[in-house]
C-alpha cells in the first residue's frame, strides 16, 4: 500500500459504531483532535443492535443531547413482555426507574450513528473519515503510535498517542495488536428477518417462547424486526429446505404471525447472526486499547451490546482525556479502564451463557421451564419488575460523563 498522506492527532479510533462515535464525541468536546475511521460509506446496515437503554439516554442528557435524540423516529417501551408457554409475563417495568429516563428506546442504529455524526461535526477538531479502513498499526519500540489505513485514493498514516480499536468483534486492529479473545461456547444462533404487522396485533411483545421454538417480535411501528432462535450451526440444514419450513416454525411458536409470514418468500430475506460470547484477557498494550465488541463480544440476550460499548467509551474518555491533552496515554490508565469495565462484562456474559442453555431447550422441542415455574414467575413478576428494570435498564457500574467539559 502506497502511503499518500500523514496526519497527527491526539486520538485515532477505528470503527464508526456506537463505541467509536461516542468516544469521538466525548474526546472532541474536551478540545482534543480526534479522527474516527469507518470503512463503509454509510451506516446503513440492518439487523444491528438497536436498543438504547435508559442508562444511555441518561448519558445523552448529561451531554445535552437527550431532547434532540428523542426527536428521531424511534419507539419508546416502558415494559418488556414475553409470552412463555402461552402465559404473558411482564418481566421488566422501566416505569419504575427514576424519571425522566424511565423507558427503553428502539432506534435504527444508522439513525443513532447519523445523529452522533451530525453532532460531532460541530467540533472543528473532530473528523469522521468514511470509506477509510484501518488496516494495520504503526508500532515503534513495542508501542503503538498510530494506524495505517486504506482509502479510495491510496494509503494514509495517522499518528497519535492513543489508538482505539472499536472495529467490532472481527477487529482488524485487535489482531494487529497481537490480542486474541477467549471464546465461550454458545449453543444458539439467531435468524433475523422483517415481517409486517398482522391485522389487530397483540400488545407489544419481545418474544414468544415454548416447546415449539422462540420467535422475537421487536416493534418497529408498521413492522416487526423478527428473529428466530436456532441451534448453533443449524442454519445450513434449515436453508436446504424450502423457505416454507421456516414459515412453519415461525407460526408454530407465534401463531398470530400466520397472516403475514407468507411475505418471507426467499432465504435472501433472512440474515444469520452467529451468536458469540468472547472477551480479551488483556484489552490494551502501550498506546492501544480495544473497547466494545473488539474487547468483548456480547450475546443479543438483554440487548445490551450497544450500551456496554457506549459505557466502555465513557469510561475511557473519563480516564484518559486529560492525559491525551498532554500528548500521553499512560498504560496504567488503560489498565484501570479494563479493570473497571470487565467486571460488569463478566457478570453479564455469565448470565447470557446461562440463559442460552435455557433457550436451547426451545430449539429442541422441550419446555424452557416446568409449567409450575412459569406460573410462579408470572405471579412474582410484579415484585421482580423493578429489580430487572434496574439491572437491564441501568446495569452494573453505570458510567457518567466527567466534568469539567469543553463545550462548543
Amino acid at each position: 500500500m502506497t502511503v499518500k498522506s500523514f496526519i497527527e492527532r491526539d486520538c485515532v479510533i477505528a470503527g464508526g459504531g456506537p463505541a467509536g462515535m461516542v468516544l469521538g464525541y466525548l474526546l472532541a468536546r474536551r478540545g482534543l483532535r480526534v479522527t474516527v475511521l469507518e470503512k463503509h460509506g454509510d451506516f446503513l446496515r440492518d439487523f444491528r443492535g438497536d436498543t438504547v437503554h435508559p442508562s444511555t439516554v441518561t448519558l445523552l442528557g448529561e451531554l445535552g443531547l437527550r431532547e434532540k435524540f428523542l426527536e428521531l423516529p424511534l419507539t419508546r417501551l416502558s415494559t418488556l413482555d414475553a409470552v412463555v408457554d402461552g402465559q404473558r409475563i411482564t418481566f421488566v417495568d422501566f416505569g419504575s426507574l427514576p424519571a425522566p429516563d424511565n423507558f427503553l428506546v428502539l432506534a435504527p442504529q444508522w439513525d443513532f450513528l447519523n445523529f452522533l455524526a451530525r453532532e460531532t461535526a460541530a467540533f472543528p477538531n473532530f473528523e469522521l473519515r468514511m470509506l477509510t479502513e484501518a488496516s494495520g498499526l504503526l508500532i515503534e519500540n513495542d508501542k503503538v503510535c498510530g494506524v495505517q489505513a486504506r482509502t479510495s485514493d491510496g494509503g494514509l498514516e495517522i499518528r497519535a498517542p492513543l489508538t482505539v480499536a472499536a472495529d467490532g468483534r472481527s477487529s482488524t486492529l485487535r489482531a494487529a495488536a497481537g490480542l486474541t479473545p477467549e471464546g465461550f461456547g454458545v449453543p444458539i444462533d439467531v435468524l433475523w428477518f422483517n415481517l409486517p404487522k398482522p391485522p389487530n396485533p397483540p400488545p407489544v411483545t419481545l418474544g414468544y417462547i415454548s416447546a415449539q421454538g422462540m420467535v422475537l417480535t421487536i416493534d418497529r411501528g408498521d413492522r416487526y424486526q423478527s428473529g428466530m432462535v436456532i441451534k448453533k450451526g443449524g442454519f445450513d440444514e434449515l436453508r436446504a429446505s424450502e423457505v416454507g419450513a421456516l414459515q412453519t416454525r415461525i407460526t408454530a411458536a407465534a401463531p398470530f404471525l400466520r397472516p403475514v409470514v407468507g411475505t418471507l418468500t426467499d432465504w435472501d430475506q433472512v440474515k444469520l447472526l452467529s451468536v458469540q460470547i468472547n472477551r480479551l484477557r488483556r484489552w490494551h498494550r502501550p498506546g492501544f486499547i480495544a473497547i466494545g465488541d473488539a474487547a468483548h463480544a456480547m450475546s443479543p440476550m438483554f440487548g445490551v451490546g450497544v450500551n456496554f460499548a457506549i459505557q466502555d467509551a465513557v469510561a475511557l474518555a473519563n480516564a484518559i482525556a486529560e492525559d491525551l491533552a498532554t500528548g500521553t496515554a499512560p498504560t496504567e490508565k488503560l489498565a484501570r479502564v479494563q479493570r473497571r469495565r470487565e467486571k460488569p462484562v463478566k457478570i453479564m456474559q455469565r448470565l447470557q451463557r446461562n440463559g442460552h442453555r435455557v433457550l436451547l431447550r426451545a430449539t429442541t422441542g422441550n419446555r424452557v421451564a416446568p409449567r409450575w415455574l412459569v406460573v410462579l414467575l408470572r405471579a412474582a413478576s410484579p415484585v421482580l419488575r423493578p429489580i430487572t428494570a434496574r439491572f437491564v435498564g441501568i446495569g452494573i457500574l453505570p458510567e457518567h460523563v466527567n466534568r469539567p467539559e469543553h463545550k462548543h
